[in-house]
């Protein structure tokens, strides 16, 4: 399962969730690959995920989250995806 945290440098709100989310999703899911994507040095892939405001969250693929969820969220939206992969 991949996972892809897009943010801007210097954004206080994403630095705060950065780490929160990562560690509740690796504590659950230690199969996860993490990725953190600085916009400024992945903005084509932004733009192909269709990208409007950061921090935003990419799942195998596919815009999961336009704004950051809860360490919850993230870790229920991930559950069945976890599953499939069994």
């Amino acid at each position: 399962m991949h996972v892809e945290l897009f943010y801007s440098p210097g954004c206080t709100q994403c630095d705060g969730a950065r780490t929160q989310l990562k560690a509740a999703a690796l504590q659950r899911f230690p199969q996860v690959q993490w990725r953190e994507c600085n916009v400024l040095e992945a903005l084509d892939r932004a733009v192909e995920l269709g990208l409007l405001s950061l921090p935003a969250l990419a799942v195998n693929g596919d815009l999961l989250f336009p704004k950051l969820p809860t360490p919850q969220q993230l870790c229920a939206a991930l559950e069945p995806l976890a599953h499939r992969e069994h």
